[in-house]
């Protein structure tokens, strides 16, 4: 037994270069989502309802769901019901379109803008707290490798 665990051991080790990034980067995500959480908590708000409130904020006219879909950072194949519970918090407001009854638009309520005005602060310090210590020019380049590689994909 003791033989397989260092077997198993020798090949995490000799993992290609992209298995490694690739894993080290699900390990920071998950740490860097611990540290949100732990914030939205205090909301009574998980992450994708958080995600979805800042999609509005930045939407003052409203958006389609689908777009709303299209936005998340995380895709939730449930957004029907994601936004039913951020409209029975009255967080957000949703109506049919009269031209198209098809379509539906989600728009942030006051009491969503002042949640996320709640959150603001508390969001910025978690952010600092966890990658302030790389400094502005190395988030700079970590950003823009990050993008390079989204758009890689897309």
């Amino acid at each position: 037994m003791k033989e397989a665990t260092q077997a198993g051991n020798k090949r995490r080790r000799a993992a290609c270069p992209e298995e490694a990034a690739f894993l080290d980067l699900l390990r920071t995500t998950d740490l860097l989502s611990r540290g949100l959480v732990q914030v939205l908590k205090t909301e009574d708000l998980s992450a994708t309802q958080y995600n979805v409130l800042r999609i509005l904020r930045g939407a003052p006219d409203g958006l389609p769901c689908g777009e709303i879909a299209n936005r998340m950072i995380t895709r939730d194949p449930d957004i029907t019901r994601l936004l039913d519970r951020l409209e029975k918090r009255g967080l957000i407001s949703r109506c049919r379109e009269s031209k198209d009854r098809r379509m539906v638009t989600a728009r942030i309520t006051t009491e969503g803008s002042k949640l996320l005005t709640r959150l603001d602060e508390p969001v910025r310090e978690a952010h600092r707290k966890q990658l302030g210590h790389l400094g502005r020019e190395r988030l700079r380049a970590l950003t823009e490798l990050l993008r390079a590689f989204r758009s890689r994909l897309a």
